[in-house]
């Protein structure tokens, strides 16, 4: 009779739910998918859509398009592709994109259209991480092939404090910020679902499932 140690039936075990979990990808799989994460500044939307990214291969994270300016870490293509006005306006043109918004004066964001088409392509699901206004248009665009999902922190106080420790935004910048998100909360509920970020492994444990539940769904 074989007797098992601890490590092999914890290994049986992980084994066990991986393959479960590739079984319900499997019975889900729709190439032509998309979840969007939308948000305040700060809400945690990032690294939210980042985990969900590092923990499922058949995700994709879509790039977006942006004219700021690119920040010391970031990579064009793989952050954002950095433009020019110039340049962004010449791709609205060429109708380079399935939607864009002049976030703030002179700051556009946008999502081309051959970006998507190249991730479902690869037979994988687009993830977004988008301003509110964003969300909704891809929302709107995917119809019920989107999962899109308001990611919402308990007060003010604490989305302020989110912005001030992550020192990528200026006094300025945060409050121009700040100023959007009354706004942008009475649009949650024209999301599928909102999303309370207040403990982030809790969150990002609910995020899982519900993208589990939407790829069988």
């Amino acid at each position: 009779m074989h007797i098992y140690e601890e490590d092999e039936v914890s290994e049986n075990l992980h084994t066990t739910k991986r393959k479960n979990k590739e079984r319900l990808y499997a019975m889900g799989h729709n190439p032509h998918k998309a979840i969007i994460f939308s948000g305040p500044s700060g809400a945690g939307k990032t690294t939210i859509a980042n985990h969900l990214l590092k923990s499922n291969a058949n995700l994709k994270f879509s790039v977006s398009a942006c004219t700021r300016s690119k920040r010391p870490h970031e990579i064009h293509g793989k952050d954002y592709y950095f433009l020019s006005v110039h340049e962004f306006k010449h791709k609205i043109v060429q109708d380079a994109f399935i939607e864009w918004k002049e976030v703030y004066a002179g700051s556009y964001y946008g999502t081309f259209k051959i970006e998507v088409a190249n991730i479902w392509a690869e037979e994988k699901i687009a993830v977004f991480d988008m301003d509110v206004q964003g969300g909704l248009k891809l929302k709107s665009y995917f119809k019920e092939n989107a999962l899109a999902v308001y990611v919402k922190v308990p007060s003010l106080q604490l989305l302020t404090e989110r912005l001030r420790k992550r020192k990528t935004e200026s006094k300025e910048d945060i409050a121009l910020r700040m100023d959007k998100v009354a706004n942008e909360n009475d649009l949650a509920m024209q999301f599928d679902v909102t999303l309370f970020n207040e403990d982030l492994p809790t969150s990002l444990a609910e995020a899982q499932a519900l993208l589990d539940k939407f790829l069988i769904g």
